[in-house]
């Protein structure tokens, strides 16, 4: 039997290990640090003294004793994934709208989807209080939340049904169901018997948990799977087009694409239309998240429609209801999916 040995935070440098170094006492370290005009002036030397200290200790002032005592900040902090992908700017806006309504501000940080990126926002909240936190990991586990709980004492929701942690909300969308339910409409309502798939690294929970769906739908529908009928894309739009590229140079290429995202679906159509293919008659494509540039493109893009306003909007009240004090424990709130019909398919 293993055990998991818990992995604690590092010796956070004190207001005391800095007025031990400048040999002075800690109300003239919070003194120097205060922006708040001196009753008794200090020395020129030992403020420098001070400064010194603080520069090699690496030392930033604890801002959470503050909030810790009840004064609120009056700020949320939100992560998002990645802030060009049209999907997060309803989700971010209906947040930002539940936000104001508190008379609170928000500050978005955007992770690219790189870990190092999400740790590094983690960092800055140990730094810079806020009172509540919204999520949107693919890298972060349980345990990164539960010592940010710890070391900041904020609330947390957040976006993603893999966060199982049992102090926070989880809002989610049944994405694999949504897959489930596309694909197999593309078999049973179009009569596609060859569907390629353009998904993302399944490191991160969406790519892996809508390629399990769409595995399973082609298996219940008794079809075959090449290997070369997957292909991983990175969400943006110039990864669907070398995706569609590359299965319409197959010598047997498929007749319908799924695209884990609208963005690498809208790369899929372009690309197929620059070769001289015609969207659905040649190729069909379908995407997910149904973006407004779906409705803007030619032909329109049938996709798998998950509410980002909504998400943003369940996200940030029910923040609030932990900021305020009204629950405690998880609570899992899940929002719809639907396909859209349009012309693509």
């Amino acid at each position: 039997m293993t055990t998991t040995r818990r992995v604690q935070p590092a010796k956070r440098v004190t207001m005391r290990d800095v007025a031990k170094l400048a040999q002075v006492s800690q109300s003239t370290v919070s003194r120097v640090l205060s922006h708040t005009p001196q009753v008794i002036p200090i020395g020129d030397e030992t403020r420098q003294r001070v400064l010194n200290a603080v520069t090699e200790l690496g030392y930033y002032p604890n801002l959470h004793a503050g909030s810790l005592r009840g004064q609120k900040t009056r700020m949320i902090a939100l992560l998002i994934a990645d802030i060009s992908n049209p999907f997060y700017h309803p989700m971010v806006r209906a947040a930002q709208d539940v936000a104001h309504a508190h008379r609170y501000d928000v500050m978005v940080t955007n992770s690219d989807h790189v870990r190092e990126n999400e740790l590094l926002f983690c960092e800055s909240l140990i730094r810079r209080p806020v009172d509540g936190i919204i999520l949107v990991p693919y890298h972060l586990t349980n345990e990164h939340i539960d010592q940010l709980i710890m070391q900041t004492g904020a609330s947390i929701t957040v976006l993603g049904q893999h966060i199982t942690h049992k102090a926070v909300d989880v809002v989610c969308v049944d994405d694999g169901k949504g897959t489930y339910d596309a694909i197999s409409w593309l078999i049973r309502e179009r009569g596609h018997r060859r569907i390629g798939f353009i998904g993302v690294t399944q490191r991160f929970p969406p790519g892996a948990r809508r390629y399990a769906a769409y595995i399973r739908a082609m298996q219940d529908a008794g079809l075959s799977l090449p290997t070369d009928d997957y292909l991983e894309g990175d969400w943006s739009v110039e990864s669907g087009q070398w995706a569609m590229r590359a299965f319409l140079q197959s010598p047997t290429p498929p007749t319908a694409i799924f695209a884990c995202n609208d963005l690498m679906a809208i790369g899929a159509i372009l690309a197929a239309q620059e070769l001289g293919y015609r969207v659905p008659e040649d190729v069909a494509v379908v995407g997910f998240d149904n973006i407004p540039a779906a409705s803007w493109l030619r032909p329109r893009l049938t996709t798998v429609e998950q509410s980002a306003a909504a998400i943003g909007q369940t996200l940030a009240q029910a923040l609030f209801e932990r900021v305020e004090g009204k629950v405690t424990g998880q609570r899992r709130h899940e929002i719809p999916c639907a396909l859209i019909q349009r012309e693509s398919a």
